[in-house]
C-alpha cells in the first residue's frame, strides 16, 4: 500500500496540531526504509512518529530494530533534542518536508513516499546532507552535497480544482477514469469511488461525457478530497490479497473489512504489518545464508575428513608392502622389484633437489634411501598416524560447526514466533515528572527542570498538598498530593528526595535541608518590581525544615496499570514496591553509564521485564550528575500477589 497525495495532506495537518512544541528525544531505526522519532515534550505524553520510505504516521506501537539503518548515525548526530517546528507538504505531491530547529540549527527532513520512496536529510538552504539512495535519471540528481530538486510537476494541483479544469474531460478520446486519474494524480481506489458516488460509467469515453456526467464528477471528485482531507472519515481496512485501508468507503469493498476509529489508526496497523514482513524477510534471507554457509563448511569438512582417511589408509598399505618387499628377499628400496611393488600400491620413488621422496598418490613423504626397509615402514606408519590424528581435528571442528547449525536453525525457528512489537503504553499524568510514591502510597511529582519545575506549581498544586523545595539554588520544586493528614514518614521520604534531585547529588553535598509549605504560602509572581526566573516561586510565611543526612536513592521497577514501569526515589518506598532495585549514591560514572549498568544487573533478575525498558527510561530517572551503585537486589513486591 501507498500513500495518496490527499491522504498525505490529512495525516501532515493531523501529526502538525499534535506534535507542536515537542521536541526529538530519540531515534530509533527500524529496517532501512523505516526510521521512529520519539517525541518529548515537558507537559504531554511522548508521541512516537514513524517515517518510511511509503509513508508517516503517529505509531502505538515499537518495532524492535531488523537491520541497520544508513541515516541513523546521522539523524541522530544532528535532529537529536531539537524542536519538530512544522511538517509540510509540497503541493499535493506525495512529499513532505518536517523542519526541525534549535540551538541554532535547523535541518528540513525529505520524506518522499512515491516509487521506491526516498529519505533525505538537508540543511535549512536545502543543501543534501545525507539520504537513503542516490538517484540520478534524466529530470533530476540526488546525492550528498547537491541542492534537494523536487521531481517535475504532474498534473492539476488536486486540492485547487475548478470546474473549469474539467472541460478537458470533456474533449479527450481517454477513458474518463483514466484521464481523473492521471490528470490528479488519484490512485485507482479514489477514481473508482468517485464514478461509483457520481453513477458515471467510468468506462466511458471523455468526450462522450455529457456536460451533467462532468459537472457530477468534478463535484464529487472535490468533496472526496475535502472529505479526506477534513478527516471526515469513515475508515476501515480491506483484507483480500492484499491488505490497505481507506479513509472512507470506496466503491465495492471486497474481502475483510474491519472499521477503525480513524485513518491514521489503520495506518498504524496496515504499515507496522508491513514493516514486520519486510523485516521478517530480510532476517529470514540472513539466517537462511548463514544456515547454507554452515551447511557447504560442514560438506567440506566430510570431503576432508574423507581425503585424509583414503591417505592414511593408503601410506599404511605402502609400509606394509616393505614387509612384503623383506619376505621376498628384498634388501633395498632402490631394487627395481622394490619399484614395481610400490607401484602395485600407487606409489613411486622420486629425487627433488638431491632429497628422496616417497609419493604416495599426491602425499610426498621424506625417506633414506639407504635405510632398512622396516626403518622406511616405521617412517610410513609414524606419518600415517598423523594424518589419524588430523581426521580427529576435522571431525571436532565439523562436530562444533554442527552444533552451531543446529543452535541457529533452533534459534532461527523460534525467531518465527518472535514477537518484534510492542504496544506503547499510555502514561499517566504524572510520569512526565519525577515521580514515585511513598512508603505510606502517598503520591510525590517534581520538576526535572525549570519549565517542568513551573509545570509542576501552577497546574498541579491544590489545596490539601504539601509542596518541597531544598535549602540551595538549583533545586526542584516537589509536591505530595493530598498530604493534608500525611504522616511523617511520607514527610520526610519528599524530602529527601528533593535533597538529592537537587544540585547537592551532583556535587556531593552531604547535610543540605529541604522545607515545606502550604500551597497558599507559595506566589506565582514576583513581588512588584522585581523578576523570577522561569520555574521560580515566591515563598511567603513560614517554612518547615527537614534535613536529610545522606545523599541515598534508589531505582526500582514497579507495576503500574497491569505493567511495569522504571521508577526513581527514596530507597524504603522504591524497595517496598519493585520487584527489584538498585541503591545509587553520587559519583562514579556518568548517567549513561550508570543506567547501562543498573539496565545489565536488572535484566540478570528479570530479563523479561527489563528488556522491555528502554536504556532511554533509565536514563531519564537518574539524579543529574555522576552516580555509583552500591546495591542491586530484589524487591519486597511479590508478583503473584496481583492474581
Amino acid at each position: 500500500m501507498t500513500l495518496a497525495g490527499i491522504e498525505l495532506r490529512y495525516l501532515v495537518d493531523k501529526i502538525s496540531e499534535q506534535v507542536q512544541d515537542y521536541y526529538v528525544s530519540n531515534i530509533y531505526g527500524i529496517t532501512k526504509d523505516s526510521i521512529l522519532f520519539k517525541l518529548h515534550h515537558t507537559e504531554k505524553s511522548d508521541l512516537f512518529m514513524m517515517i518510511s520510505t511509503f509513508g508517516v504516521w503517529l505509531t502505538k506501537v515499537k518495532i524492535d530494530q531488523m537491520e541497520p539503518n544508513r541515516l541513523l548515525k546521522r539523524l541522530r548526530s544532528d535532529l537529536l533534542r531539537l524542536k519538530l517546528k512544522k511538517i509540510e507538504q509540497i503541493g499535493s505531491e506525495r512529499i513532505a518536508y518536517f523542519t526541525f530547529e534549535g540551538f541554532g540549527k535547523e535541518f528540513v527532513l525529505v520524506g518522499e513516499f512515491f516509487g521506491d520512496g526516498n529519505i533525505l536529510l538537508c540543511s535549512k538552504d536545502m543543501k543534501i546532507l545525507a539520504l537513503q539512495h542516490s538517484i540520478d535519471v534524466r529530470h533530476r540528481k540526488l546525492s550528498v552535497g547537491l541542492e534537494y530538486l523536487q521531481p517535475p510537476e504532474n498534473g492539476l494541483d488536486v486540492f485547487n480544482i475548478s470546474e473549469s479544469d474539467f472541460i478537458e474531460l470533456g474533449m479527450t478520446d481517454l477513458i474518463s477514469a483514466k484521464w481523473l486519474g492521471r490528470t490528479l494524480g488519484l490512485p485507482k481506489k479514489y477514481v473508482e469511488g468517485i464514478f461509483e458516488i457520481a453513477c458515471v460509467d467510468p468506462k466511458k469515453i471523455g468526450n462522450l461525457l455529457t456536460p451533467e456526467e462532468i459537472k457530477k464528477i468534478f463535484e464529487t471528485t472535490k468533496q472526496v478530497v475535502t472529505d479526506v482531507i477534513s478527516g471526515n472519515h469513515d475508515s476501515v481496512i480491506i483484507r483480500n490479497e492484499k491488505t490497505e485501508v481507506l479513509p472512507l468507503k470506496l466503491g465495492k469493498l471486497e474481502g475483510e473489512v474491519t472499521n477503525v476509529d480513524s485513518f491514521i489508526e489503520g495506518l498504524d496497523v496496515v504499515f507496522t504489518e508491513n514493516i514486520i514482513k519486510k523485516g521478517k524477510l530480510v532476517q529470514s534471507s540472513g539466517s537462511d545464508k548463514k544456515i547454507k554457509e554452515l551447511q557447504t563448511q560442514i560438506s567440506e569438512q566430510e570431503k576432508a575428513i574423507e581425503t585424509v582417511r583414503e591417505r592414511s589408509k593408503n601410506i599404511t598399505n605402502v609400509a606394509n608392502s616393505l614387509f612384503e618387499m623383506v619376505s621376498k628377499g628384498i634388501i633395498s628400496i632402490e631394487d627395481a622389484k622394490a619399484q614395481n611393488i610400490l607401484a602395485s600400491n600407487n606409489a613411486k620413488l622420486i629425487t627433488e633437489k638431491g632429497i628422496s621422496l616417497i609419493v604416495i598418490q599426491d602425499e610426498k613423504i621424506k625417506i633414506n634411501t639407504i635405510s632398512s626397509l622396516h626403518s622406511i615402514a616405521s617412517v610410513l606408519f609414524d606419518e600415517a598416524k598423523k594424518q589419524s590424528s588430523a581426521i580427529q581435528s576435522i571431525q571436532a571442528i565439523k562436530e562444533k560447526t554442527e552444533r552451531k547449525l543446529e543452535k541457529f536453525q533452533s534459534k532461527t525457528e523460534s525467531e518465527k514466533d518472535l514477537i518484534v512489537v510492542s504496544e506503547i503504553r499510555k502514561k499517566n499524568w504524572y510520569e512526565r515528572y519525577r515521580w514515585f510514591f511513598t512508603s505510606n502510597g502517598f503520591l510525590a511529582i517534581g520538576g526535572r527542570d525549570a519549565a517542568s519545575n513551573s509545570a509542576v506549581v501552577r497546574k498541579h498544586l491544590a489545596k490539601d498538598d504539601k509542596i518541597f523545595h531544598g535549602d540551595i539554588f538549583g533545586s526542584p520544586f516537589f509536591i505530595l498530593k493530598n498530604a493534608e493528614n500525611a504522616p511523617d514518614k511520607s514527610m520526610n521520604e519528599i524530602a529527601h528526595a528533593t535533597v538529592c534531585f537537587s544540585r547537592a547529588w551532583r556535587e556531593g553535598m552531604y547535610g543540605v535541608s529541604a522545607y515545606w509549605v502550604n500551597p497558599e504560602q507559595v506566589k506565582k509572581s514576583a513581588p512588584s518590581g522585581e523578576f523570577l526566573p522561569k520555574g521560580s516561586f515566591t515563598i511567603e510565611g513560614q517554612r518547615n525544615f527537614i534535613k536529610s543526612d545522606t545523599l541515598r536513592l534508589a531505582v526500582g521497577i514497579i507495576p503500574l496499570d497491569d505493567d511495569y514501569v522504571l521508577t526513581c526515589g527514596p530507597p524504603d518506598p522504591i524497595k517496598k514496591n519493585s520487584i527489584c532495585y538498585a541503591i545509587i549514591e553520587p559519583h562514579g560514572t556518568e548517567m549513561v553509564d550508570t543506567a547501562k549498568k543498573i539496565r545489565i544487573e536488572f535484566s540478570k533478575i528479570e530479563e523479561e521485564i527489563t528488556k522491555k525498558i528502554s536504556i532511554d527510561d533509565f536514563v531519564r530517572v537518574l539524579p543529574p550528575g555522576k552516580s555509583q551503585i552500591k546495591e542491586v537486589n530484589i524487591g519486597d513486591y511479590n508478583p503473584l500477589s496481583k492474581y
